[in-house]
């Protein structure tokens, strides 16, 4: 597949994963080498996250790029880290796209994400996509939609994609880079 669309060349991407990182498997690692300009946000510990640090990463990452070039590609915990910076610093980007987000609030976690509670409920200054999955198991398919109506965000559904990883088959994700194309043609 060829680099990302021309008409969409002028955004500078930024990927944005979740506990643990994305490995050379997985889609985001994948979709990275298929964007024109994307750039990694490297948190400084994968395995014990820390949502101050996380956010302050982001920020510094993403530096003096222009806000209305930036455009945010996050998975699981990278959700809702992308919506706790977004309360916090109030930038308008281009938009996110937003792929399984995880219900941390759920007691059934504990990975010591405590810094991430609660999740934000707050409308998103910039557009958004969520992408869930109807059998994920660090969510329902009620949760995702309380996440993308309460972020303001349009909302997809994968059938059957498990967390949307590695695990569950998503390394080369041909949909998840249709899905990105189409709706920054829409903004």
């Amino acid at each position: 597949m060829q680099k990302i669309m021309a008409s969409i060349d002028t955004l500078q991407f930024f990927s944005l994963p979740g506990y643990g990182n994305s490995g050379p498997g997985h889609w985001q690692t994948w979709m990275e080498g298929r964007l024109q300009d994307c750039t990694r946000i490297e948190q400084h510990s994968w395995e014990k996250p820390d949502n101050t640090l996380w956010i302050q990463t982001i920020q510094s990452t993403i530096g003096d790029t222009d806000p209305s070039k930036v455009f945010i590609i996050a998975h699981s915990l990278g959700c809702i880290a992308v919506a706790y910076w977004a309360k916090k610093y109030k930038l308008t980007i281009a938009g996110a796209l937003l792929v399984g987000p995880p219900d941390i609030e759920n007691p059934y976690t504990d990975l010591g994400l405590e810094s991430f509670l609660p999740i934000p409920d707050t409308t998103l200054p910039f557009p958004s996509l969520v992408i869930g999955s109807t059998n994920d198991h660090w969510a329902t398919v009620s949760r995702v939609e309380e996440f993308a109506k309460s972020w303001g965000s349009q909302l997809y559904f994968e059938e059957n994609a498990g967390h949307i990883n590695t695990d569950a088959g998503f390394g080369p994700w041909e949909n998840g880079l249709y899905l990105l194309e189409n709706f920054i043609n829409t903004l």
